[in-house]
């Protein structure tokens, strides 16, 4: 329960559903157990009616004794049927406040898990899984509800009618009172373990059709490579086997599932028995009535429910528990990419590296080495060199995904540690090397990091990304509908779309990590020479693997094993020997032989 202690603050906040669900439960069940007392006048009552009836068999007030008897069951009728829609209306207002709390609650808890979701550094996600990721805010936090509300809801209402319903049991008969409740403990074990394994084979089965989820989403994803290879056959038979445990689990399931209501029956058969037993004797005995009977078989049936759902609510703390406690573990990670002075000022592009080392947290790979440079407000600097040099890193540092291991980074003379991240962030047009565009139109695409994009805005970032002629090919032009990650395009107009959304933004600072790699050397130098005049005002890293792409910047750092290696003008590059040279000779070499 400990872990569940996080969710007290929830129950704080509606505590007064919770109070009021508590009085609406405490009335509804003495509107439950009245008409069990009436129920026993009735019983009585008959058993007098039948008595007096005899007596005057033959006499004129026979039949006055059976129009008042009559009338008599028939009030009690309408009583008992007047209590039964008391308790559906204040049963239907437990609902409505212990019930639509656990949503209330449920909804804050997915807000609160997204919204610390999206404060976490890149290292965290490099750490966990997507998929593990949706399912603690979409499996865990449902479970956890299950304990806010159905759990609450029916351990609140055990303990009010086990406190309103057994003393009255004890005060009517002690001994009938404990030969009933016998069984009703082996009930709550029961179901408690039945329950448990229930809820086992239901996770189990939960996680085979996850799989099956995954794997079809992973085939239909990758459907051309599928068909490309001709494994059609082999994807179907795979699909069949997971289908087949699949099958076999619900069949295990619906086995355990069909023991679990006879077992249920069979004690509350049990309890009736019992009943009906002890209670004749002690009507033999004349300690209670015949009445009295009848009454404490609605008790019994009255608090089956209740015991049974011990078990089951018992169960469902304890996965709620491990969910929370799950929900916890992230929800306790703290961000280390905070703002030391929170500075919120507009950025010239004046960029320090001074003495910068990094090393990834998860992966220990020291992937920056004592880099030092600096450019100046309105220069574009290039930054080449083969994979695993450190191209990417350098441009993740700078709007702070990451935090330098040691040495620093500034940006006219600030420390970015100090400036506000929403502002910093909002200042830089960082294009990433890998291309995401959302299942939504190319506009909402453009626009994304700009909410009040105009259409002239607009346009003019597809042009400046050399993108316009393609969009406005298509039927629906800007509002064409791309689907997941954008499959709708080609990998080099995917780039361009993802350059124009950082354009339209006039950025202070324009990153292109290896955003031209999917588009040919046309497309590259039309784009480059788009951005010459974006980026003649502006400080502007582009990083790339490929020497066309980089040829045209102020000044040019060659990078190696997380080192600067060269450093200078691509005439002045070209005339060392090192690896610029090797590169462009290789490339050169590449374009020739095409």
């Amino acid at each position: 329960m400990k872990s569940l202690s996080y969710l007290n603050k929830y129950l704080l906040k509606y505590k007064f559903r919770l109070l009021w669900g508590l009085v609406f439960i405490i009335i509804s069940n003495f509107f439950q157990i009245l008409p069990a007392q009436v129920v026993r006048y009735a019983f009585d009552l008959i058993k007098e009616g039948i008595s007096l009836h005899n007596l005057y068999e033959g006499l004129g007030q026979q039949e006055l004794i059976y129009d008042v008897f009559a009338r008599s069951i028939l009030v009690y009728g309408v009583v008992i049927l007047a209590m039964a829609l008391l308790r559906g209306l204040f049963l239907f207002f437990v609902r409505q406040t212990i019930i639509v709390m656990s949503r209330l609650i449920e909804n804050d808890l997915k807000n609160e898990i997204y919204e610390h979701y999206q404060s976490l550094p890149l290292s965290f996600y490099r750490k966990n899984n997507t998929g593990d990721l949706m399912s603690r805010i979409s499996e865990d936090v449902s479970r956890v509800r299950m304990y806010l509300g159905p759990a609450i809801m029916y351990g609140l209402n055990l303990v009010v009618l086990f406190l309103m319903v057994i003393p009255y049991m004890l005060a009517v008969n002690v001994k009938l009172t404990f030969y009933t409740l016998i069984p009703l403990p082996i009930l709550a074990i029961s179901i408690y373990y039945v329950n448990n394994i229930i809820q086992r084979k239901s996770d189990e089965i939960q996680r085979s059709l996850s799989g099956i989820t995954t794997f079809v989403q992973e085939a239909f994803s990758g459907i051309r490579v599928l068909k490309s290879f001709v494994r059609e056959d082999d994807s179907h038979n795979n699909f069949t086997s997971a289908s087949n445990k699949y099958k076999e689990k619900s069949l295990e399931l619906n086995f355990v599932n069909s023991l679990f209501f006879p077992l249920i029956l069979f004690l509350i058969g049990l309890s009736t028995i019992i009943t009906i037993y002890i209670g004749g004797q002690e009507v033999i005995n004349g300690s209670i009535t015949t009445g009295n009977i009848a009454e404490f078989i609605i008790y019994v049936n009255m608090l089956t429910w209740p015991v049974t759902s011990l078990g089951w609510t018992a169960s469902l703390v304890q996965r709620a528990a491990a969910s929370q406690q799950r929900i916890n573990e992230f929800l306790h990670t703290k961000t280390t990419i905070v703002s030391r002075q929170h500075i919120s000022r507009s950025i010239q592009g004046d960029i320090v590296f001074d003495n910068v080392n990094f090393v990834y947290p998860d992966t220990h790979i020291h992937a920056l080495k004592n880099i030092s440079f600096r450019i100046r407000h309105g220069e574009t600097l290039a930054i080449i060199g083969n994979t695993g040099s450190g191209k990417s890193t350098i441009a993740a540092l700078l709007p702070r995904m990451y935090d330098t291991t040691s040495g620093r980074i500034l940006i006219d003379d600030i420390d970015v540690r100090d400036y506000d991240l929403k502002s910093l962030r909002s200042q830089i047009g960082y294009v990433p090397q890998d291309v995401f565009l959302f299942s939504d139109t190319i506009s909402n695409n453009i626009g994304f990091g700009l909410p009040n994009i105009t259409e002239e805005q607009m346009q003019q970032a597809a042009r400046d990304a050399d993108v316009y002629e393609n969009i406005i090919r298509f039927p629906e032009q800007f509002e064409t509908k791309l689907g997941e990650r954008g499959i709708t395009l080609s990998g080099g107009q995917k780039q361009r779309v993802s350059i124009a959304r950082a354009l339209v933004r006039e950025p202070s600072i324009l990153i292109l990590d290896d955003s031209l790699s999917a588009v040919d050397t046309k497309t590259e130098n039309a784009i480059l020479n788009s951005l010459q005049r974006i980026m003649a005002n502006r400080t502007s890293i582009i990083i790339s693997h490929r020497v066309s792409s980089v040829k045209l910047a102020d000044r040019i750092l060659v990078m190696e094993d997380g080192e600067i290696v060269q450093h200078g003008t691509h005439e002045e590059l070209i005339r060392e020997q090192g690896v610029y040279k090797e590169l462009y000779e290789r490339q050169l070499q590449a374009e020739d032989s095409e």
